[in-house]
């Protein structure tokens, strides 16, 4: 996998809210979840989690959309509504960015999927490790490390 080279920005579609991340992410993903597939309007989201203090919104002010805590708040742009980020409730380790806001996309490739108990039949992601639902906590770490070796 191509590491990205730092910082990266990015913006909505509208260009009215800007993002930049400052550190590599610390994994990347896919999610066959039905919340992701309606939110996105598509199979999946794409994800980059990122250090919680690495992702910096320069422009604008994103609003809650989404789901609205208790769990996670989706973040996107007041005005064209693009899904950017999301925010785990409770947890400051990391935040999911969307990777298709960034400027260069040429270095995601998503490492893991989850939720493929809810995939597309026809869709086949070129991914290392596969869950039916998330993975267990107990191997996060070990994924992360994983991952931040092939970068």
């Amino acid at each position: 996998m191509p590491a990205p080279s730092l910082p990266l920005n990015g913006s909505c579609r509208c260009g009215r809210v800007h993002i930049r991340i400052t550190a590599a992410p610390l994994m990347t993903a896919a999610c066959h979840c039905r919340g992701c597939q309606k939110m996105s309007s598509s199979a999946f989201s794409l994800t980059a989690m990122v250090p919680a203090g690495a992702l910096e919104v320069t422009q604008g002010e994103p609003v809650v959309c989404g789901t609205h805590g208790p769990d996670q708040d989706h973040m996107a742009c007041p005005y064209c509504m693009t899904w950017m980020f999301t925010r785990i409730t409770g947890f400051d380790g990391f935040v999911n960015v969307r990777p298709t806001m960034f400027d260069n996309t040429a270095w995601y490739v998503p490492f893991i999927e989850t939720m493929t108990s809810a995939k597309f039949p026809w869709v086949d992601i070129p991914v290392q490790h596969s869950y039916p639902e998330w993975p267990p906590m107990d191997q996060f770490e070990g994924l992360m490390a994983e991952y931040a070796a092939q970068g």
